[in-house]
């Protein structure tokens, strides 16, 4: 996120940060999309949440589960995640009406932007449970 500070971007509000995480027995799996500058405190997801330990997914889990690999987490691999078995976080912050998010296409050399409701709409009708709360 610092690279992309310096860079600049168009919509620079609009810049997300995307953790990929796991409970302890690697049962079940989180995405967690927040501003940019914004920090995730996992024990306070995990209070909200009622899950157990947490920890970051292993570079395997990324690439297996969502054909990913580190520093290019998005919502977007969530298509690849053909069993359905990552849940979608999304901070509250993005959900504003006609708000925008930048993610990356699955490939970390690039970012789009498009409105948050047309992401969530996507990522529904792939069939992975979104959640919008706040982080």
């Amino acid at each position: 996120m610092a690279e992309v500070a310096e860079i600049g971007t168009p919509h620079p509000g609009a810049d997300a940060k995307n953790i990929f995480i796991r409970d302890d027995k690697k049962h079940n799996y989180y995405l967690i999309t927040v501003k940019g500058d914004k920090r995730v405190d996992l024990k306070s997801f995990r209070e909200k949440n009622a899950t157990r330990p947490l920890s970051f997914a292993s570079e395997n889990d990324l690439m297996s589960i969502m054909g990913l690999i580190p520093g290019a987490v998005t919502p977007f691999g969530l298509l690849n995640d053909d069993e359905r078995r990552v849940q979608f976080f999304i901070d509250k912050e993005f959900d504003m009406e006609g708000a925008l998010i930048g993610v990356h296409p699955n490939d970390n050399t690039a970012t789009i932007w498009l409105k948050v409701s047309d992401l969530l709409k996507i990522i529904e009708e792939h069939g992975n449970r979104v959640h919008i709360m706040e982080i």
